[in-house]
C-alpha cells in the first residue's frame, strides 16, 4: 500500500544529496518515532490528557477550549474525506485572516493526510492561480469574506472550494461526530509547502515535514521565551506566514498556552489586546514596534513579558525606544520560510542591542565569502545555517543548489560574527549599494536616518547612476508630512554627513506619505527600486 495516495509532494523534493545536513537531529528532544502526526502532540493530547477545559484561543468575541478546538478540528477532517473527496497528500490550500476556523482547518487537514497550504488573505486571483497550479492544489478551504478572489481562480487542479464563516463548511460540520482516526503519517511526511516572497512567474515552494513542526517548537520558545501554559499569545503575522504559524499556533499549542488571533491588527488594536485581555507574548514586525512605541503610553501593558521581532532586522533606534519606553527588550531574530522559523536570536541572557544574536540551539552558523570559505571574526560575508530543519523546494533542484552549498543553508543575508559569537545583520544580498567604489549597506544608512527627529519611517535603495554606478536613494516618511520638501531634504542630507561616513550619505531623498509593505510588515524595496 503507497504511504500517500498522492505522491506529488514526495516525489517533487529534491534528491538527497542535495538536502541540507540535518547533523543536531541525533540531540534527544529531535529524536522521533518512525510514525508521526504532529497534530497528536500539538492539540490531540491536551484532550487525552484531561487538558480539554483550558482555554487554547480567544478574539474579541470569542473563547474556544482545547476540547472546542479538537472536535471541530475532527468535524471538519470528516467533511474533508466523506464529503470533499480529499486523498491523503492532496494538498489543500486555506485563504483567510487569522481565525479560530482557520486554526481547526490548519489541524483538519494534517488529521485527514493533507498538505497544508495557507496563504496571505491579501493575495489576488492571479497570484492564488499560480500556487494553485504550482502545488497542484485540489481542495481550498476560503473565509467567505475572502470569496471573491477566490472564486475568480481559474486552475484545472482545483476541484473543490468550501467556505466557512456562516457558510457551508459549518453546515457539513453539524452532522459530523466528533472524533476521527488520524491518517498514520510519518515524521519525514510532508506536512506543510510555504512559498516564498513572490508569486509571479514560478515560485519557490518549500516543504516541512511533520517532525519539522514538532522541532522549531523545542528550539527557538525554549531559548528565548521560556513559556508555560499561563502565557497568552498574540501577534500580526498572518497564519499564511511561518513566522505568525509558529509564534501564534504552534508554540503557544505545543506548551498549553493560549492565543489571541486578530484578524486586523493594527497597532492601535494589537495595544487595546494587550491590556484587555492580558498578553504575555507578543509577535510582530520592526515597523510595527515602532509605530507601537509612540502609542504604547495610553494603554496599560503591564502584563507583558516577552516582546519578539522578525521578518526583517530590528534597528537599533528601534529597540533603543522601545525600551526606554517600557522598560522591556525586544528580542531579535532572522528566520525564513526555508528553514521553517527563527534560528539565530537574542534572549534576556544573551542580547546585545543591535545584534541579531546567536545560534539558538538546535543550528550553528558560519559566516563565509563567496567561494565557500569561513571567514574571521568582524568580516562581512554571507551567512550559512544547518540544524534540525533547513531548506526543500519542490520541483526547483535549480534553485535548491544556489541555496544549499556544501550541505549549509545559504540565507541571502550578509552578516558578520563579532568575538563573541554574536551574528550583526549587515544586508541583504541584493541590497548592498556599491557606489563609486565603496560599498554602502542599505541598512546602515536607514539606521542612521532613523535618528533624525523628523524622520518616521525610512528605506534605502541603490539608483543606477552613470558616473557613480549607483546612488544612494531614501524613501522618507517625515512625521509631518507638511514639511516634505526641497529645504528638508537638503537640511537632513547636511545633517547626516555630519553623523556619519559622508560617502555614505543619501543623494537622492524622496518623500513619501507611507512605505509600501507586505501583510507581515516587511518594506517591498523591490516597489521603491
Amino acid at each position: 500500500m503507497k504511504h500517500y495516495e498522492d505522491n506529488f509532494a514526495q516525489h517533487s523534493l529534491p534528491q538527497p544529496e542535495l538536502h541540507p545536513d540535518y547533523s543536531f537531529l541525533d540531540l534527544p528532544q529531535f529524536q522521533h518515532p518512525e510514525m508521526l502526526n504532529c497534530v497528536e502532540r500539538l492539540l490531540d493530547n491536551h484532550t487525552y490528557e484531561n487538558r480539554g477545559n483550558r482555554i487554547c484561543i480567544r478574539t474579541f468575541t470569542t473563547t474556544w477550549t482545547y476540547q472546542e478546538l479538537f472536535e471541530k478540528a475532527n468535524q471538519i477532517a470528516h467533511v474533508l474525506v466523506e464529503d470533499l473527496g480529499l486523498k491523503s497528500g492532496n494538498r489543500v490550500l486555506i485563504r483567510s485572516s487569522n481565525n479560530p476556523m482557520m486554526v481547526a482547518c490548519w489541524f483538519a487537514i494534517l488529521k485527514a493526510g493533507g498538505i497544508v497550504v495557507a496563504t496571505m488573505p491579501l493575495l489576488r486571483a492571479k497570484e492564488l492561480s499560480t500556487i494553485i497550479d504550482c502545488a497542484e492544489i485540489s481542495h481550498a478551504f476560503c473565509d467567505i469574506q475572502l470569496s471573491e478572489e477566490m472564486n475568480a481562480v481559474q486552475s484545472d487542479f482545483l476541484k473543490k472550494i468550501c467556505f466557512y464563516n456562516n457558510s457551508d463548511l459549518e453546515y457539513l460540520m453539524q452532522s459530523k461526530p466528533k472524533t476521527f482516526i488520524n491518517f498514520n503519517s510519518k515524521a519525514d511526511s510532508i506536512c506543510l509547502i510555504g512559498f516564498t516572497s513572490g508569486t509571479t512567474g514560478l515560485p519557490k515552494m518549500t516543504a516541512h515535514y511533520h517532525k519539522d513542526v514538532l522541532n522549531i517548537c523545542e528550539a527557538f520558545p525554549q531559548y528565548a521565551l521560556q513559556p508555560t501554559v499561563n502565557d497568552i499569545f498574540t501577534g500580526s503575522p498572518p497564519l499564511g506566514f511561518t513566522f505568525g504559524l509558529g509564534g501564534l499556533v504552534l508554540f503557544p499549542l505545543y506548551f498549553g498556552a493560549s492565543t489571541f488571533l486578530i484578524e486586523k491588527p493594527s497597532p492601535e488594536v494589537l495595544l487595546k489586546a494587550i491590556e484587555e485581555h492580558q498578553i504575555t507574548i507578543c509577535f510582530t514586525a520592526p515597523t510595527a514596534w515602532r509605530i507601537i512605541t509612540t502609542k504604547v503610553k495610553e494603554f496599560n501593558i503591564s502584563s507583558l513579558r516577552k516582546c519578539v521581532s522578525a521578518g526583517e532586522n530590528l534597528p537599533l533606534k528601534v529597540w533603543q525606544d522601545w525600551y526606554e519606553t517600557t522598560g522591556l527588550k525586544i528580542i531579535d531574530g532572522i528566520g525564513a520560510t526555508e528553514i521553517l522559523h527563527i534560528f539565530i536570536a537574542s534572549n534576556d541572557q544573551n542580547m546585545k542591542p543591535g545584534a541579531t544574536g546567536l545560534p539558538i540551539h538546535g543550528y550553528e552558523a558560519k559566516i563565509i565569502d563567496k567561494k565557500g570559505n569561513e571567514l574571521p571574526n568582524n568580516e562581512v560575508g554571507r551567512l550559512a545555517v544547518r540544524g534540525i530543519t533547513g531548506c526543500k523546494y519542490l520541483n526547483r533542484d535549480d534553485k535548491q543548489k544556489e541555496y544549499v552549498e556544501n550541505k549549509w543553508n545559504i540565507t541571502g543575508d550578509i552578516f558578520k560574527k563579532d568575538d563573541d559569537g554574536f551574528y550583526w545583520f549587515v544586508a541583504r544580498g541584493d541590497d548592498m549599494i556599491i557606489s563609486s567604489g565603496y560599498n554602502i549597506a542599505a541598512i546602515e544608512v536607514e539606521s542612521v536616518l532613523l535618528t533624525h527627529d523628523a524622520i518616521l519611517e525610512c528605506a534605502v535603495v541603490g539608483v543606477p547612476d552613470h558616473e557613480r554606478g549607483t546612488l544612494v536613494c531614501a524613501y522618507v516618511v517625515l512625521k509631518d508630512f507638511g514639511k516634505a520638501n526641497d529645504a528638508m531634504a537638503k537640511s537632513i542630507q547636511d545633517w547626516f554627513k555630519a553623523t556619519a561616513a559622508p560617502y555614505k550619505y543619501p543623494r537622492i531623498i524622496r518623500f513619501l506619505e507611507s512605505l509600501p509593505k507586505t501583510e507581515t510588515g516587511k518594506i517591498q524595496r523591490f516597489k521603491l527600486k
